[in-house]
């Protein structure tokens, strides 16, 4: 049962919506205040009363049944306690009857999403950088699938631009086939280094002729640039299956180049184009921002051009009912115009266009630079992670059977978490040893409590619910926390924040192994047992779902 979404329908505040009700019920601090809490103070101005006043006349009109046993109010805060019977009772059952659909439901029917992440750039490497991205999009498209709504998963390849006539030239003077076709994206990332370091102003000119040569349909400069092109994808779909992640589209830049036209002649039929040193805008200044550069004044476009055509080719397409772009936080004032010139083309449809921004992602010394050479590549953290992992189950447990495969969850995890934990619009200082704690709010954590939970549940003779119980506080913590996973999920759709699924399996772990230090399982005896076996088994399974949504997989030992 949604208990926020109970207690919800049955308040009635003037001027104020029912989601905005529900979204403001919270768990208190304090457990012994209540089992949920509607803080009265953002409707003391609709209301113009005082919080406590509110709060005493919400309490008056609100009638207690079987579900809500008692509600109370305190310093502008309206305290709910829930029937423990009923409530452990119908949560627990729920789970177990579920399973790894318990969360699931069918909020998006009939909705599609779009989501454009990862965006990898041909022939340059997947670093670091790429992490927050790719884990952040791929956890997103997870979870609004687990939502019900239709999901397209983009990678919107970085595929157009000058670095490949540099890269045909680079080739051309230095490369070598075979060796080239062995190295695959590390010998492309070579020359592309080299040329930076090395090319003269002859070079430079040869590789917009070979550019040029790209865009005007040449036959032996578009067959490297493609064989370029499908290295560059062997090697991130190995990364990317590793990390559990998937696309449904692979349209990049170069996709739109035949879209682009229909939008431009579109942005001058509307009077919006204007001529400015040469180039042609959208001035935007009356909004705030600079113009939004269209096409350069050779005629060359831009990332705006193409971001155009690609938004008006998803929504003609997809007809979606959100397009989320999951791209760092310096492209903000791009995708503000981008949007902006959507809304004054006359589409009411650029409200769901949603930039998903998030912070940038370093090892502890520092950042890196793909063009001086100073890479961290992201197969390099996740190996290193994996190793570091495995030499940690291994001194942990080390007579654990398959250490390999539990070590591949377990740094695989770390890596994933590690990049999601915190909220997304933070910058993240990647600490292997951090993430590899077993100690704290990390994944391994997480995975451990789960193990330790498999290791209970492995042991029972069947899982058998019994009827009324009355959870002891402990017990009835954990049961609030499962209680909760539901409106998490829907709080991580709308804010688009990954992170809250994430923080949700450490609070539940935090629960369930208090609970598991102070009651006994096994040895327990009578419907005691039974409860805390059935308790100990659908915590297995929520946080089994919660790392699921993460990408996260959950090893049965460690």
């Amino acid at each position: 049962m949604d208990y926020k979404k109970y207690i919800a329908d049955r308040i009635k505040i003037d001027g104020v919506g029912e989601n905005e009700i529900y979204s403001s019920i919270a768990l208190p601090p304090n457990s012994e205040m209540g089992d949920f809490a509607l803080p009265c103070f953002k409707f003391a101005k609709v209301l113009r009363k005082s919080p406590v006043a509110i709060a005493e006349e919400l309490k008056s009109a609100y009638v207690t049944d079987g579900v809500i046993s008692e509600v109370s109010a305190l310093n502008g805060y309206l305290n709910f306690k829930v029937n423990k019977v009923g409530l452990a009772g119908s949560i627990i059952s729920e789970v177990l009857k579920e399973g790894d659909g318990f969360g699931a439901s069918d909020t998006g029917a009939g909705k599609t999403v779009c989501i454009d992440y990862s965006s990898v750039n041909i022939a340059k490497p997947f670093h670091i950088g790429h992490l927050s991205t790719t884990v952040l999009g791929s956890a997103l498209y997870k979870l609004y699938k687990f939502l019900g709504y239709e999901v397209v998963g983009i990678n919107h390849l970085g595929d157009y631009g000058t670095q490949f006539g540099k890269l045909i030239c680079a080739y051309k003077h230095w490369g070598n086939k075979q060796e080239v076709e062995k190295g695959g994206i590390h010998a492309i990332n070579e020359l592309y280094v080299r040329f930076n370091n090395e090319a003269d102003e002859q070079m430079e000119s040869e590789a917009r002729e070979y550019f040029r040569l790209i865009e005007s349909g040449d036959r032996e400069a578009n067959e490297i640039f493609e064989w370029f092109k499908a290295l560059t994808l062997k090697y991130v779909e190995g990364i990317y299956s590793r990390l559990g992640v998937k696309f449904d589209s692979y349209a990049g830049e170069r996709f739109y180049t035949d879209k682009m036209q229909p939008v431009i002649d579109e942005l001058r039929a509307k009077n919006l184009l204007k001529e400015s040193e040469g180039a042609t805008i959208v001035d935007l200044e009356a909004y705030g921002m600079p113009p939004c550069l269209i096409l350069r004044s050779d005629g060359a476009s831009l990332y705006a051009t193409r971001d155009l055509a690609a938004a008006y080719y998803r929504k003609s397409t997809y007809n979606f009912h959100k397009c989320l772009y999951v791209v760092a936080y310096q492209q903000n004032l791009h995708f503000k115009q981008v949007f902006k010139v959507i809304e004054l083309m006359g589409n009411d449809w650029a409200k769901d266009l949603v930039h998903v921004a998030y912070g940038m992602v370093s090892l502890e010394d520092g950042a890196m630079s793909t063009r001086k050479g100073k890479v961290v590549w992201l197969e390099d953290v996740i190996n290193k992670c994996v190793e570091k992992a495995y030499n940690v189950v291994a001194e942990k447990n080390p007579d654990l059977e398959n250490k390999s495969e539990i070590a591949e969850k377990v740094g695989i995890g770390a890596v994933i978490f590690g990049a999601l934990y915190n909220n997304k619009i933070k910058d993240i200082v990647f600490s292997y040893d951090k993430v590899l704690s077993f100690e704290g709010e990390t994944s391994v954590y997480v995975q451990y409590t789960c193990a330790r939970a498999n290791s209970v549940v492995s042991k029972a003779e069947g899982i058998r619910l019994p009827n009324d119980y009355q959870p002891n506080a402990a017990e009835f913590e954990v049961v609030k926390a499962i209680a909760a996973f539901k409106t998490t999920l829907v709080e991580a759709a709308e804010k688009y924040e990954p992170s809250y699924i994430a923080r949700y399996a450490v609070d539940l772990a935090q629960k369930f192994n208090k609970f598991y230090i102070e009651c006994k399982i096994l040895s327990a005896e009578g419907e005691t047992k039974d409860f805390r076996l059935a308790l100990t088994a659908a915590t297995l399974q929520t946080l089994k779902n919660a790392l699921a949504l993460l990408g996260i997989g959950v090893p049965d030992k460690m």
